[in-house]
């Protein structure tokens, strides 16, 4: 069956850079809480859980994203089709969902949550924040929820001007909603709310446009009233009197706090059932230039780190830090799996992330300890992570500060915040990783020129030009390691540069997506395929598994709602369209014979535009406020895939009036479309030029003339 959800939500924005089966065996298994110490909403969150509900993004507080189900398994996945499927509005679509007692819960576009019967698809009910009316400067910076959390009858979200709501589960109804950020400052949410112990945590995003620190905040999950607050890098000393002012300082120097610092908690954060712990993935600096935020001095604690607190009280307990003095984007806000596993003969609790940086860690979550670190894809940048100090060595001439400096991984990642998963039945990790290669060139750049660019989303005095490397062919691939020996087990080569998030089975499958629209099954211990599913448009979300009724299902959302930045060779290559991509809940189940319609097929073709005249002068002006302000979502050199529109096919450049009514009025605002009030009449008109000359090469089938590429 297929239904149309009626209300258009969101256009995309997004950053341009960009649970184990039965507890304690003595193997890889996570013990959890013991007896008739878990009940209610605790119980379905343990790692040891049945499988029955998926009820948090990793289904279970350990963020395995493994699901102990095996009615879907290697022998009988050959039957598993299509059992129904939704349509929905326009914008963001890869978000994790979440299935309890047979109703399946998703938040899309800017945060619209929904609820569906999981058995037939029908819609139950439909909660929407009004976010981007809500988020003003905000909305330029994230394109919207990457997921949502329940917990004991509510389900919660964060939203884009940074409210946390909770919902109530059964009718849609906000229950309680808490501003988590200033009004007027750069912060807002786009991951997925943790739940635990009857508190909810949320960190925020904002460190590449804002002089801001990053934190984190707890709250009581009944009532919405803040119970404690980490703030992830310091304030200045003698002023904010907070327990990482007085643990970290001694890590920066100069005037940091004037810079903002950074190590926001977009995504990653992980709770220890047993251990009463919380982790935090922390991200990157603010400005990303170690030698302006920090006057190229000190570790800078705790950016790129997992910092681990006590769970009630939100003290600190201990850190790893993964790149000390971090200048790349290296942020560690990729997920992290709890496990216990036996290493050299001995039971350890481990915490197991493969971050940006291209190493897969294991490390002791008892202490912060790193037992082992190998990279999972070619790393240029170091040569490896001495495990005496838990330090990386680094390769001479990666500090781009000095001069320009080629490298591996990109700014990307080499594993996005797509999530990983781990099967403690085939003891495996599996890792959506990406090989790509760039530039960083901060030429120019000094303490005494530097300066932030008000409103941009994208300010190059934050971070460095980055360039990919000319000709470099984008790869991707699912790895899958043994993490008690560090050793890949198989590997599978993936289209493109951007692989969707994992999910494994106790059937001994590994589900994932692709943007060659296919959704994939795979022998978890082999790597083999052993199902394919054309789902019609590209499969990047993470998918869950579930029951109701007592089938098991299997549930994926389709359609890009990422990052525009580096992503215009999809459209090239698999014709992802804003408009014309199908955004789709897809839920499988054996015997399924639901059927999908055809792609709609998509080639660029820009407009005819009679009136207009070459002005390379002004096309290169428009080409340096279009890299700050819209790159992010509509792609390098206005050539987007899927994320939001692609402007050389607009027929809106042809108006001058209707081009200021929707950039500089914000007659879109409603649809995700942010406003840039702060442009004058002259930008205005070159950047409209600017986008007006990419349609003019589109119409003439050739690059982008040398005269009017963007500069810094």
């Amino acid at each position: 069956m297929s239904q149309t959800v009626s209300k258009a939500t969101a256009l995309c924005a997004a950053l341009l850079f960009l649970a184990g089966c039965g507890g304690g065996d003595g193997g890889d298994g996570r013990a959890g809480v013991s007896g008739g110490a878990a009940s209610g909403a605790a119980a379905r969150l343990l790692d040891g859980s049945d499988g029955a509900d998926w009820a948090a993004f990793g289904r279970t507080y350990g963020e395995q994203h493994y699901s102990p189900l095996d009615e879907v398994n290697r022998e009988t996945v050959s039957r598993l089709g299509l059992a129904w499927s939704v349509d929905l509005p326009l914008g963001n679509s890869v978000t994790g969902p979440v299935a309890v007692d047979g109703v399946l819960y998703t938040a899309t576009g800017y945060s619209v949550v929904r609820a569906f019967d999981a058995v037939t698809g029908r819609q139950l009910w439909e909660y929407d924040p009004e976010a981007p009316e809500a988020a003003g400067r905000k909305l330029r910076q994230g394109w919207g929820s990457r997921g949502i959390a329940w917990w004991n009858g509510k389900v919660y979200t964060g939203t884009q001007d940074g409210r946390l709501i909770a919902i109530d589960a059964k009718t849609g109804k906000p229950l309680w909603s808490q501003m988590t950020v200033a009004k007027d400052d750069v912060r807002f949410i786009s991951g997925p709310p943790r739940v635990f112990d009857g508190k909810v945590i949320i960190g925020h995003g904002g460190a590449d446009v804002g002089s801001i620190r990053g934190y984190v905040t707890a709250y009581d999950a009944e009532t919405g009233k803040q119970l404690w607050r980490f703030w992830t890098v310091p304030g200045q000393p003698g002023v904010d009197d907070d327990e990482t002012t007085r643990i970290a300082a001694e890590s920066w120097s100069g005037e940091w706090w004037k810079y903002g610092g950074g190590g926001t908690v977009w995504n990653a954060i992980t709770y220890d059932a047993e251990l009463d712990t919380i982790y935090l993935g922390t991200g990157n600096g603010a400005p990303w230039n170690h030698k302006i935020r920090s006057a190229g001095k000190g570790d800078n604690l705790f950016l790129a780190s997992v910092v681990a607190l006590d769970a009630k009280t939100g003290k600190y307990k201990w850190h790893y830090q993964f790149n000390p003095a971090e200048s790349w984007d290296y942020n560690a806000s990729m997920d992290m799996e709890l496990a216990d596993l036996q290493i050299d003969g001995k039971a350890r609790k481990v915490l197991m992330t493969a971050p940006k940086n291209g190493f897969f860690y294991v490390i002791d979550r008892t202490n912060g300890k790193v037992i082992s670190a190998e990279p999972y894809v070619k790393v240029t940048w170091a040569s490896k992570i001495d495990l005496k100090t838990g330090r990386p060595v680094e390769r001479p001439g990666i500090r781009y500060e000095d001069a320009p400096a080629t490298i591996m991984p990109t700014p990307i990642g080499a594993h996005s915040w797509l999530p990983m998963a781990y099967s403690p039945q085939a003891r495996l990790v599996y890792i959506p990783a990406i090989e790509l290669e760039a530039t960083f060139d901060d030429s120019g750049i000094t303490r005494e020129n530097w300066k932030r660019t008000p409103g941009a989303a994208l300010d190059y005095a934050v971070r460095p030009e980055i360039r990919l490397v000319e000709g470099a062919k984008h790869h991707s691939a699912l790895v899958a390691i043994d993490p008690v020996t560090q050793k890949q087990a198989w590997r599978v080569p993936l289209p493109a540069h951007f692989p969707g998030g994992i999910a494994a089975t106790g059937g001994g499958l590994v589900f994932q997506g692709q943007v060659d629209s296919k959704f994939n099954a795979y022998d978890a211990k082999t790597g083999k395929l052993l199902w394919s599913f054309d789902a019609k448009a590209p499969v990047i979300a993470p998918p869950i598994t579930y029951t109701a009724n007592g089938r098991q299902y299997v549930t994926v959302l389709t359609g890009m709602g990422t990052s525009g930045g580096f992503l215009g060779q999809l459209l090239e290559e698999y014709g992802i369209d804003y408009r014309t991509q199908a955004r789709r809940i897809l839920t499988f189940a054996l015997d399924g014979n639901a059927t999908l319609p055809a792609a709609e097929p998509y080639e660029a073709v820009a407009i005819d535009d009679p009136d207009y005249r070459t002005d390379a002068a002004a096309a290169s002006a428009g080409a340096d406020i279009y890299n700050q302000r819209c790159v992010v979502c509509h792609g390098g050199e206005a050539v987007a895939a899927g994320v939001a529109p692609d402007l050389r096919t607009s027929p809106v450049l042809l108006d001058d009036a209707t081009f200021d009514a929707i950039v500089h009025a914000g007659m879109l605002v409603p649809n995700g479309m942010p406003k840039f009030e702060e442009l004058s009449e002259a930008e205005l008109a070159n950047l409209r030029q600017y986008l007006r000359s990419r349609a003019a090469d589109l119409r003439k089938d050739r690059p982008l003339p040398d005269e009017i590429k963007p500069g810094r």
